[in-house]
């Protein structure tokens, strides 16, 4: 079997991956993540897990790449790590009582057998109706600036919500374990 490598820094996706029984590598992809204009959400995060997978890819082109990317949104209105504690409150506030959309695409990219397997999961998040006093208690305790959306669903963001619907509830923190243990299966990974 082809080396392994999960093109990401996130340490989330890092622990997600390791889940599975497998061996793996984690290689920086270093690819901007920049916004492009008219571009939806979905395509955004297929893009640029093909990017971080590809560029990954030519740098080791023996090997299995998996790329990731998350893109959120409430309404139209993108939602990036909030990166302090000021911007994550703000952003909690907003989704308050609202509902919003995570993208999570992952790819995996090899060239001996040719492998292109790409998926985009959504899921739905709905926020309860917010206090203020409870943002800031949350924004205290959890810290979760490198989070989009302002929260960390594994942690204790969960009680934040009405409800999250998905297919997948691992693609909600960065990596689509169910459609990704299927695609390394179809791959020659024996899993589990």
């Amino acid at each position: 079997m082809p080396q392994l490598i999960l093109a990401s820094t996130s340490p989330y996706r890092r622990e997600l991956l390791a889940r599975l029984p497998i061996e793996f590598e984690v290689v920086p992809p270093g690819v901007g993540e920049a916004h492009l204009p008219g571009e939806s959400p979905a395509d955004r995060a297929l893009r640029l897990a093909t990017a971080k997978a590809r560029a990954v890819s030519e740098r080791r082109p023996g090997a299995l790449v998996i790329g990731s990317d998350q893109v959120a949104c409430c309404g139209s209105e993108a939602l990036d790590k909030p990166g302090d504690a000021q911007r994550c409150r703000a952003q909690l506030a907003r989704l308050s009582g609202h509902s919003a959309d995570f993208y999570t695409a992952c790819v995996l990219l090899g060239a001996q057998p040719p492998t292109h397997l790409a998926h985009v999961d959504t899921t739905t998040v709905v926020f309860r109706t917010l206090a203020a006093a409870e943002i800031e208690r949350y924004v205290e305790r959890e810290r979760p600036f490198d989070c989009a959306g302002g929260f960390k669903a594994e942690g204790s963001g969960i009680a934040l919500f009405e409800c999250i619907e998905s297919q997948d509830p691992t693609a909600l923190i960065g990596l689509p374990l169910i459609w990704l243990a299927g695609a390394l299966r179809s791959a020659g990974y024996s899993l589990p």
